[in-house]
């Protein structure tokens, strides 16, 4: 299927919730998709790398980076904690020919909204409760008990804003999400605009 260069996916879940699971798995049966690498000042997790998972910068030149405007978004999402998204990054999927795919946090998603208006399909995924969510949280084993408590609050947070998305996905069984969420995405780019 042709791809259309002006349309960006949106992707945004609360921590633990299989949202980088899905996007992974999209990326490998869709080669017209590219992955939009985010930027942020925390330190890699578990087998994650640099240029690949993130761009892993300090706080101070993500600062500067801020004041040189290029980022599209950006977030300070935890105490201390930046994550955002170069303009340099949509620029260059869009020159391979590519629909971006964005792992992004709520607050990022919303603000592209603006951006990209009806070019942008927003996609809020989610755990069938708090409890699964903090039980996947403790499974992945990187994170203390206290940054896990923390994780849970924001997802509750986060969850009130899943109204303002296009589509929401309940992720409980991992196969049955993909294909509502496979399925979401092919509807839109095949769309002239994003109502579903």
């Amino acid at each position: 299927m042709k791809s259309n260069p002006h349309k960006v996916v949106l992707i945004t879940a609360p921590s633990g919730s299989g949202k980088s699971t899905l996007i992974n798995k999209l990326l490998t049966e869709h080669q017209h998709f590219g992955f939009s690498i985010s930027a942020t000042t925390r330190s890699p997790r578990g087998k994650e790398k640099e240029g690949k998972d993130y761009y892993y910068i300090t706080s101070e030149q993500f600062k500067k980076d801020i004041e040189a405007n290029a980022f599209l978004e950006w977030e300070l999402v935890y105490e201390g904690l930046y994550y955002g998204t170069f303009r340099s990054e949509i620029d260059r999927i869009l020159r391979e020919g590519k629909t971006p795919i964005l792992d992004i946090d709520v607050q990022g998603a919303l603000s592209l909204r603006k951006e990209f208006g009806e070019n942008a399909l927003n996609v809020f995924i989610k755990v069938p409760n708090l409890e699964v969510l903090e039980e996947r949280l403790k499974k992945r084993n990187t994170d203390s008990e206290e940054k896990i408590k923390e994780r849970v609050m924001k997802a509750e947070e986060e969850l009130t804003f899943e109204n303002e998305f296009d589509v929401v996905i309940v992720n409980d069984e991992l196969n049955i999400a993909y294909e509502e969420l496979n399925q979401a995405i092919m509807k839109f780019l095949e769309s002239n605009h994003s109502e579903l």
